[in-house]
């Protein structure tokens, strides 16, 4: 693999963190639609019945339902052949239901560290660790 396919591979990670912290479900559908492969396989369990670009668009409407403000800060952007792999800091305030869980106005602040892999300069298989008992902590939902 290139450099300049290895720069445009972190580029496209960036583009789809940066479309998400917009909120907005039109950017990030038409995002998603640009940068996944439709089959992108998907590594992470998941309690949905979808699969590949359709499940990433599932995970993030309901996140964005429980968090509408959430955002992701890239903390490292590492990348070697076909793959990208990004930590990240998330925030966001539990505005929606998420999980079960009825709004409590929450402020949270996670760590997750995606790895995406590339085929054709499109998002092919992604895998994901997501720290979800911060989160449920600082929900409550959880003793600290």
């Amino acid at each position: 693999m290139s450099a300049t396919e290895v720069t445009r591979n972190k580029a496209t990670l960036r583009r789809f963190h940066d479309a998400f912290s917009t909120g907005d479900a039109e950017i990030i559908a038409k995002t998603i639609d640009e940068v996944v492969d439709p089959d992108a396989q998907i590594h992470t369990p998941l309690p949905l019945e979808t699969k590949g670009k359709q499940a990433i668009k599932d995970v993030l409407a309901v996140l964005h339902r429980g968090f509408p403000d959430l955002r992701i800060e890239i903390e490292d952007v590492i990348a070697e052949g076909d793959r990208v792999v990004s930590r990240n800091t998330v925030t966001g305030t539990h505005r929606g239901e998420y999980m079960g869980l009825a709004p409590t106005g929450k402020s949270v602040t996670y760590k997750e560290i995606i790895i995406a892999r590339f085929a054709d300069g499109r998002v092919a298989e992604t895998w994901a660790v997501v720290d979800v008992l911060s989160q449920m902590r600082q929900l409550g939902a959880i003793p600290s």
